[in-house]
């Protein structure tokens, strides 16, 4: 079984160094970044992250705002480090979407035991979303209605994806564009609007059926949950 991949994302060269040494003598496969921009780099492919709170071109949670607010990696454990001890501290960094947190000064022993469990945790985790009849496996890159495969562009997927993980919760066109078509992205919010009536298509759901993707008017788009 190839190693899990943990990237490193911490701006101290020497505690980027003692924690990359660690964690690569507990055989994980290690990727260090000094800064933001080169752990986001570094993210295709892993399996955990280990993030600095202080980061010299970002704070970490922002970092980790945006990481939890992007359908590739939203899935990604974090271990979030950092010399701030108090209870508030920890709290916005959980609340951040850090998985876990672990203060300076820390031992070998700890940071590589709290790794592996992330990386056990998340193992646990199912791979795909349901929703009612529909399936979208993430990983693959694939959705399915019952069984039926659905025939999606690189950017319905997306969408779907962001919907289905997100189900029930109301989305401006603004807010999916920024989303799922990134900032930078300049064409208008009726390219939402195309791409809903496309996945709609797809999907062919009955109304009001788990899945099917609602107008919620002078709000937005949402996929309506599966009910508890």
């Amino acid at each position: 079984m190839t190693p899990p991949v943990v990237v490193v994302v911490e701006d101290e060269p020497a505690v980027r160094e003692a924690v990359a040494f660690h964690l690569a003598g507990a055989g994980l496969r290690v990727r260090a970044a000094p800064d933001a921009r080169a752990g986001w780099d570094a993210l295709p492919g892993a399996d955990a992250v280990v993030l600095d709170w202080t980061l010299p071109d970002l704070p970490g949670v922002d970092w980790l705002r945006r990481l939890r607010e992007d359908e590739r990696y939203a899935h990604l454990p974090v271990l979030m480090l950092t010399a701030r001890a108090s209870e508030v501290d920890r709290v916005e960094g959980l609340n951040s979407g850090s998985d876990d947190y672990l203060t300076k000064p820390f031992s070998a022993a700890e940071l590589v035991a709290r790794v592996h469990a992330l990386l056990r945790r998340a193992a646990r985790r199912p791979r795909a979303l349901r929703v009612g009849r529909l399936r979208v496996d993430v990983d693959a890159g694939g959705a399915e209605v019952e069984g039926r495969p659905l025939d999606l562009t690189r950017r319905e997927f997306e969408l779907l994806a962001f919907l289905a993980g997100n189900a029930g919760r109301v989305y401006s066109r603004r807010e999916l564009l920024d989303r799922v078509w990134g900032e930078d992205f300049t064409g208008g919010e009726r390219t939402v609007d195309q791409h809903v009536a496309q996945l709609r298509a797809h999907l062919a759901l009955g109304a009001g059926e788990p899945g099917e993707v609602e107008t919620v008017y002078g709000r937005g788009y949402r996929m309506r949950p599966a009910p508890e």
